[in-house]
């Protein structure tokens, strides 16, 4: 297993890893019924944030915080959602890639998903 290098590496991981979060039913209605997201709109976008936060490059200009204080304001983000999150995140990731980029990837991931927590008044830090 090669470590994650590219664009196209994170392409793959973000279509893989939304897969996996829309067919579990602990939290895929966040994503179809709350959020409604397209993926074929969203996956470029998230890809375009790790890519800013793992490679050093890309495009991403959202404000990611905003968006999820957005989300949580139409349905309560819970402890578990954000649990649930970070396994497939953290499996997907893996399954597939090895090295300090796939590390770095799960660090700042779980550090992300604290600090939303927090922001979100969503308690019990992981």
């Amino acid at each position: 297993m090669g470590d994650i290098q590219t664009r196209e590496d994170l392409l793959f991981l973000m279509t893989t890893f939304y897969k996996k979060l829309l067919a579990d039913s602990r939290i895929n209605f966040i994503f179809i019924e709350v959020a409604k997201i397209d993926l074929m709109t969203h996956i470029p976008i998230i890809t375009d944030f790790w890519e800013q936060n793992i490679l050093g490059t890309g495009s991403y200009k959202n404000n990611v915080l905003q968006v999820h204080k957005d989300l949580n304001a139409q349905h309560q983000l819970s402890l578990e959602h954000f649990e649930v999150w970070l396994k497939h995140f953290e499996e997907t990731i893996a399954s597939n890639y090895a090295g300090e980029n796939a590390e770095k990837m799960k660090t700042r991931a779980l550090s992300i998903a604290n600090v939303m927590k927090i922001k979100l008044g969503t308690h019990n830090i992981l």
